[in-house]
């Protein structure tokens, strides 16, 4: 075997060169020993012997964050319309499930093509979609209505809704809401619900009433209760008779019990996110959405409403 009549030699010759003899020596101390193991990284910044270091002070110190101040939300005014670009149409989201779209006789580059604008006109208008996770403040006001409307050529349209009213069963509040300029009350829960009377109960806003009361074939008020569940919503219909002698006959038709079809894009598009908050929308003859408030009136909110109400109405003559 001649390895170790080599490896002799070699041994000798790596011992007696200067500069490789110390490298060899350090070398071997390491591979004789064995050596336990060694992170390679560490999560502190400076390694600093515990009674070295400095004691933290008033100005060094690190104030512990608040959790909820991640939570806090600061709801500001709408910076561009919200709606959807196509004008609503009876019938529309009746909770129905709609067969796909049909791509059969183009060629892969056409139906590619067909696809990525299809995904364009569904998330283009979708202004609430970082607002998802907004939870509570000021008891679950998304956003703070404008101090003007929207411009008619730059206003998008409110979407239909499907569902049973005060008179009559599978009604549509396109139908409704077309040809007269409405103010829209939408809520799922008596909490919702009185929210919406700090912008448009008798109580609070009795200007709003007299402009409905004088101009009562051109200016309208509409409630949308949109309620899913099942036992919910036949309480609701128990108690239908309380909710007609609350109104007049001529109101019945214009007090929408809806079941199906809210889904997830139109609340993103028109910004009803929390299921327990109400909303408040100015429509006029176009199904165009002109103004939105949420949550409880603040300010001078049901002010601005009022206004643009009038201005509408004003319009429409």
């Amino acid at each position: 075997m001649l390895q170790p009549r080599i490896a002799a030699p070699l041994q000798r010759a790596i011992r007696n060169t200067p500069g490789i003899c110390l490298r060899y020596n350090t070398w071997t101390t390491h591979c004789s020993t064995p050596q336990p193991f060694a992170r390679h990284f560490i999560s502190a910044p400076v390694l600093r012997h515990p009674e070295l270091s400095p004691k933290p002070t008033e100005a060094t110190s690190i104030p512990d964050s608040n959790p909820k101040d991640d939570d806090i939300f600061v709801p500001k005014p709408l910076g561009r319309p919200i709606g959807f670009k196509d004008p609503p149409q009876p019938g529309e989201n009746t909770g129905v499930a709609r067969p796909k779209k049909d791509y059969s006789g183009m060629t892969w580059s056409q139906r590619n093509l067909a696809k990525r604008q299809d995904l364009v006109d569904k998330w283009s208008t979708n202004y609430f979609r970082d607002f998802k996770n907004i939870r509570k403040y000021r008891s679950g006001k998304t956003f703070i209505g404008n101090s003007h409307i929207y411009k008619r050529d730059k206003a998008l349209y409110f979407p239909n809704f499907h569902g049973n009213t005060l008179k009559e069963k599978n009604a549509n509040t396109t139908s409704v809401l077309q040809g007269k300029v409405s103010v829209v009350n939408v809520y799922s829960s008596q909490w919702g619900e009185i929210q919406t009377q700090t912008f448009t109960g008798k109580s609070t806003n009795a200007k709003l009433h007299e402009i409905v009361a004088q101009h009562a074939g051109r200016a309208q008020m509409v409630d949308i209760n949109i309620e899913e569940n099942f036992l919910k919503a036949w309480i609701i219909s128990l108690f239908k008779w309380k909710l007609k002698s609350a109104r007049s006959p001529e109101e019945w038709e214009k007090y929408f019990i809806v079941r199906k079809g809210v889904s997830e894009r139109i609340r993103e598009t028109i910004g009803l996110l929390n299921g327990r908050v109400g909303y408040v929308y100015l429509v006029d003859q176009e199904c165009k959405i002109r103004w939105a408030g949420s949550g409880d009136a603040e300010g001078t909110e049901m002010e601005d409403m009022n206004r643009g109400f009038n201005k509408l109405v004003m319009e429409a003559l």
